[in-house]
């Protein structure tokens, strides 16, 4: 629910019971979710007008995937009944429209996908006929397409001055915004945000909305506003400021008055300040729950007057580029109210201890993240963690803490998100720091080399994991039977943890839900594990151990394999390995004799390809390469010409065929491989001329032709190469000067 939902129903309900007044100052906001069915049933019918005007809007709707606007018939007379309409139950007016788009993003967190956009939005336009809706509150188009033929936001929108709230958040609408926006005189929300294409040079209407709470121009270039803060200071009623990437370039301006009392909510973040922390305007604003500076290359000391924001509820610096800022610890005591503390790449150092210290100093502690990546902090953990009831998350991964991990963190009965990754951490985690932890959900512990893992064979954690990263922790030597108490982990890491000995027999089923496994740099043996095919696994990482045996039938779901680095044996299967989805292919450094099975033309999904250092044979299969764009082939006897199904490639970026038994001459058509960066030949038997059109190759940095029976002239082309810094063509019957 958008934050001014609960405003418009607050007022809708006064008009429906018949108030002659609004007191716009009523704090008592009563919640509300818009319907996803039909609009509810209303005492009046809507107004004949008002419904041609709807029924006219939606002739500007091109495209409705979904179907939104599917009960908006011309048979039905009462609108009132249709889905995103409401209407007053006392006058049948059309007071709201609830159109917004709520399915945008879909996150997978394994395959990093996002769904698509136009799946689910409307496409079109805003037209004119909503001007003949006079009575309207409540306009609600945010995540759709309804940008136009100009793409622009309409200036008409400024004329429904009964409009109480406005979202247009998330439409890909370009250029100026409408200064006419500043004659609806009743706003109180207005909702811009993700506009990346709009742009204001004056926002000197924003304080004629005198009854504004909630502002979010995030995204809408501000670049050439220097005085933002002063506009923005005569907006008294204001309690939520969204101004993230807008291309603010300063916030240090000196107002003589703040009039921003009861301001809430401020995001800053991800804008061009640049200037030190303690000039900043808004340190004395001490109503402030929500302060987002992250991102905006500010610096220096974090000043005093943050100890006295007592109302502060969530305090973001996240400072990924600039130089470091510095805070003293105790300025974090008498925040009792902090929930969130994200504090990320900004402090050049500071001691944990302390901080931690003063945030567990409140006896009401009400926090629920501490994240302090990333700033250089040293120390140790302290005791007493068990006080933090209420959070769950804690991530204090990169930095230089050392020391051993107290068993109060067991006591942490809320946390979900623990990550102490990339330290100096020592000593043993055993089932003790653990015994609490029943709400865990992720831990890394990774890249602290002195840190042990001690857990028994019947241990029975108190939790279920959905991601467990131990890399380059102590496990081994034997293979750890308390993984199969992890049934229900979905993101396992183990690598580089001296685990030595062979795949047990659980293995495939009790980690069947497994969705990415690493498990490389280990001394793991014997065969791969059996049963592979009912693992749901896309990403398996077991490259560097000493794995003999073929390769069985893989998990149907696989993208990316690499098992390099091991002692592999015998022939590629003939058939498919069972994993048509596979985009990643790494085999490199193993004993696999015999030619490369056609099968590999039926992986269409694949792109990177690596069978370096075997003892492959043959030619490679004649078949499409159009999407491949990592080839790497060196170290083997493969024979045959130029690989002929690269042709009309147009995304092959690195090959290397080098040390094998190629022969023939290179086809002119090797210049339309336009994005190669990488090319090594060296090693072959390749004759004839270079061709000319080598030249065409613009992005190539590297070619290497030696050791091969090239004749002729180096062609002058080469000089067009601008990027290439490594040339390697010794070893050949070429003459001729380098151009």
């Amino acid at each position: 629910m958008h934050p001014c939902s609960a405003n418009f129903f607050l007022i809708n309900l006064l008009l429906i019971g018949g108030a002659a007044t609004l007191s716009m100052a009523t704090d008592a906001l009563v919640p509300w979710e818009p319907t996803t069915g039909s609009g509810a049933a209303a005492a009046a019918s809507c107004l004949p007008w008002e419904r041609e005007a709807l029924l006219a809007f939606k002739r500007g709707i091109t495209g409705d995937p979904v179907g939104r606007l599917a009960s908006w018939k011309k048979e039905d007379h009462d609108c009132c009944r249709w889905r995103g309409v409401r209407c007053s139950n006392l006058t049948g007016h059309v007071l709201g429209l609830h159109l917004q788009n709520d399915k945008v993003a879909v996150w997978d967190m394994y395959i990093e996908f996002y769904s698509d956009f136009d799946a689910t939005a409307l496409a079109g336009q805003i037209t004119t006929p909503l001007l003949a809706l006079e009575h309207l509150e409540h306009l609600d188009l945010s995540n759709n397409n309804l940008t136009g033929p100009t793409g622009r936001l309409p200036e008409f929108v400024g004329s429904l001055k009964n409009l109480r709230y406005l979202n247009l958040s998330g439409m890909p609408f370009m250029g100026m915004v409408p200064r006419q926006l500043g004659n609806l005189s009743k706003l109180q929300c207005l909702d811009l945000s993700n506009g990346k294409g709009m742009h204001s040079t004056d926002i000197s209407w924003l304080p004629h909305l005198l009854w504004l709470r909630y502002l979010d121009l995030s995204r809408v270039n501000l670049t050439t506003i220097y005085d933002w803060p002063h506009v923005i200071n005569m907006n008294r009623n204001l309690r939520a400021l969204h101004l993230s990437d807008c291309s603010l370039s300063s916030a240090s301006q000196s107002l003589s008055q703040l009039n921003l009392k009861r301001l809430e909510k401020l995001d800053l973040s991800e804008n061009n300040f640049n200037h030190s922390l303690e000039s900043c305007w808004f340190w004395n604003l001490t109503s402030l729950k929500y302060l987002d500076l992250s991102d905006n290359m500010l610096y220096g000391e974090v000043p005093i007057a943050l100890g006295d924001m007592t109302s502060l509820q969530v305090f973001e610096l996240l400072n990924y580029e600039g130089a470091p800022c510095t805070m003293e610890p105790n300025l974090l005591r008498n925040l009792c109210n902090l929930e969130i503390l994200d504090i990320r790449q900004s402090l050049s150092y500071g001691n944990v201890t302390e901080m931690l210290d003063n945030l567990m100093y409140c006896s009401n502690n009400k926090l629920r993240e501490v994240i302090l990546g990333q700033n250089n902090l040293t120390g140790t953990l302290p005791t007493g963690l068990g006080k933090f009831t209420s959070l769950h998350t804690l991530l204090l991964y990169d930095n230089q803490l050392t020391g051993s991990v107290p068993y109060d963190i067991g006591l942490m009965i809320s946390l979900t998100d623990l990550d102490l990754s990339s330290n100096n951490l020592t000593g043993e985690i055993t089932e003790k720091h653990f015994a609490g932890l029943k709400s865990l959900k992720n831990i890394d512990l990774s890249y602290n080399q002195d840190l042990k893992i001690v857990l028994g064979p019947e241990w029975l954690p108190p939790f279920r994991l959905d991601v467990a990263n131990f890399a380059l922790c102590q496990i081994g030597p034997a293979f750890p039977s308390w993984l199969q108490r992890l049934d229900e982990v979905g993101w396992l890491d183990v690598s580089h943890t001296g685990i030595t000995g062979q795949f047990p027999h659980w293995f495939s089923t009790v980690l069947s839900k497994l969705i990415i496994l690493r498990m490389s740099n280990n001394q793991i043996s014997g065969c791969l594990p059996a049963n592979m095919e009912i693992m749901s696994v896309r990403l398996l990482d077991l490259s560097s151990n000493q794995i003999t045996g073929d390769i069985p039938t893989l998990p149907p779901n696989l993208s990316s394999l690499d098992i390099s680095n091991n002692m592999l044996s015998g022939r590629l299967a003939s058939k498919n390995f069972g994993a048509p989805q596979l985009n990643n292919l790494r085999l490199s450094s193993n004993n696999i004799k015999g030619p490369i099975p056609g099968f590999v033309c039926e992986l269409r999904y694949l792109e990177d390809l690596d069978l370096s250092n075997n003892l492959l044979e043959g030619e490679f299969p004649q078949c499409s390469g159009r999407k491949l764009k990592y080839i790497d082939l060196s170290s083997n006897s493969l024979s045959g010409r130029f690989l002929p199904s690269l042709r009309g490639n147009k995304q092959i970026q690195f090959l290397d065929l080098s040390s094998n038994k190629f022969n023939g001459t290179l086809p002119s058509w090797i210049g339309d491989l336009q994005e190669l960066q990488f090319l090594a030949l060296s090693n072959n038997t390749f004759s004839g001329h270079i061709p000319t059109s080598i030249g065409n190759l613009g992005n190539l940095y590297q070619l290497k032709l030696s050791k091969n029976m090239f004749s002729g002239h180096i062609p002058t082309s080469i000089g067009n190469l601008r990027n290439l810094y490594q040339l390697k063509l010794e070893s050949n019957n070429i003459s001729g000067v380098l151009p």
